[in-house]
C-alpha cells in the first residue's frame, strides 16, 4: 500500500505553479475544496485555467481566486451568483467557455478514462458548436468534443483514507469522482480521515489509485449559494 497522506494544505499543493490547468470539484458551492483554494488565493500563481461547474461567488470559493486575478481562463457550465466573474467576463479581462453541464462533466469523465474525444448533440446549433466537427448518428446532428485534462485535479470528500480511497456524500458526487480520475495529480481534501481498511469497499467512489495527495481539512464552511425559505404565514 502506498501511503497518500501529506500533512496539510501547502504539502498537498507543492508544484503548483504560474499557468497551470487546474480541476475543482463540486456543485455550486457544495462538496468544494474549501480548504485548497483558500490557501491558492494565498499563493502568487497567476495566469491559471480553470476547470469546475461553477466560479463560486463573491469572497468564496473560486470568487477567491478571481478577486486577485489569478484566472487566465475559465471553463465552466454556469457563471453563477459571482458579480466578479460576470464583471471580467463582461469586459475581457477573463477568457470564459461556457459549456453545457452534461458536456462538461462527460469531457472530464474522457479524459479521465483515456478517451480523446466524442460526439453528443448538445450544444449543436449554438455558439457551442462554432467551429467543431459535425457528424449525423441515426439521422441526428452531433458535434465532436475534446476530453478535459488537467495539471492538477482538487477534490472534496466525506471521508478518505491514507492510501487515497474516497467516500463522497450528496451533492460532492457531482463532478468530484470525474476530475479526480482527469487530474495528472490529483489532490483529495476530506472531511473525516480514517484508517485503511476502515472503509467499506462497497461505498468506495473514487479508488486511491487516482488520488496522489490526501489531507484532513478543517473548518469547512459549506456556504450555501442561495438560500431560500418559505415566508412564514
Amino acid at each position: 500500500m502506498i501511503n497518500k497522506l501529506v500533512s496539510n494544505v501547502e504539502q498537498a499543493l507543492l508544484g503548483t505553479s504560474n499557468n497551470m490547468t487546474f480541476m475543482f470539484g463540486g456543485f455550486g458551492l457544495s462538496g468544494i475544496p474549501e480548504n485548497i483554494i483558500k490557501a491558492l488565493s494565498k499563493k502568487d500563481i497567476f495566469g491559471l485555467t480553470c476547470i469546475s461547474n461553477n466560479a463560486g461567488i463573491d469572497n468564496f470559493g473560486l470568487g477567491l481566486l478571481l478577486q486577485r486575478k489569478q484566472i487566465k481562463r475559465m471553463i465552466s457550465s454556469y457563471v453563477g451568483e459571482n458579480e466578479e466573474f460576470e464583471r471580467q467576463m463582461i469586459s475581457g479581462e477573463l477568457e470564459v467557455d461556457l459549456i453545457p453541464q452534461g458536456t462538461l462533466a462527460e469531457r472530464c469523465r474522457a479524459g479521465g478514462a483515456g478517451i480523446p474525444a466524442f460526439f453528443t448533440p448538445a450544444g449543436f446549433g449554438t455558439e457551442v458548436q462554432e467551429g467543431k466537427e459535425v457528424r449525423l448518428f441515426n439521422g441526428k446532428p452531433h458535434i465532436l468534443e475534446t476530453a478535459l485534462i488537467a495539471d492538477f485535479a482538487f477534490v472534496k470528500a466525506w471521508r478518505g483514507d491514507s492510501a487515497g480511497n474516497l467516500i463522497y456524500k450528496g451533492t460532492a458526487r457531482n463532478f468530484n469522482p470525474l476530475m479526480a480520475m482527469a487530474g495528472k495529480i490529483t489532490v483529495a481534501e476530506v472531511e473525516e480521515l480514517v484508517p485503511v481498511g476502515r472503509l467499506d469497499p462497497n461505498q468506495i467512489h473514487t479508488p486511491g489509485i487516482f488520488v496522489q495527495r490526501i489531507f484532513e481539512g478543517e473548518r469547512y464552511e459549506k456556504r450555501i449559494e442561495q438560500r431560500t425559505v418559505r415566508k412564514k404565514e
